[in-house]
C-alpha cells in the first residue's frame, strides 16, 4: 500500500509500505493492505511504519528506527485517511 505523511512544513515520506500503526484518539491501530476505508483523528504518539523505508535526508532527523525493522515518527496530533490502499497522514 502507498503511504504519504505530510506536515505543515513538508512532505515527510511518500512510498510503498507493508503496514502502518498509528496512535488513534480511541487507541492505537494498525492497517495492512486492503484495509477498509477509514478516517481517524490521531493523538500524540508514534507512527510505526513497516517495510523497506527510505527517508529523504532532509527529514531523516524526524525518524528513528524501532524494533523488528520498523521506522518511527513522533507526532503531536494529526488526521489519517485510508482509501483504496492509499494512506494519507496529516501530522503535526
Amino acid at each position: 500500500m502507498y503511504l504519504e505523511i505530510v506536515s505543515p512544513e513538508a512532505t515527510l515520506f511518500s512510498g510503498e509500505v507493508t503496514s502502518i500503526a498509528v496512535p488513534g484518539v480511541n487507541g492505537d491501530f494498525e492497517m495492512l493492505k486492503n484495509h477498509a476505508p477509514i478516517v481517524s483523528l490521531l493523538k500524540e504518539g508514534f507512527v510505526k511504519i513497516s517495510g523497506n523505508i527510505e527517508v529523504h535526508e532532509d527529514v531523516q532527523d524526524k525518524f528513528t528506527k524501532g524494533d523488528k525493522g520498523t521506522t518511527l515518527l513522533k507526532i503531536n496530533s494529526g488526521t489519517l485517511e485510508m482509501k483504496d490502499n492509499k494512506v494519507i497522514v496529516l501530522a503535526d
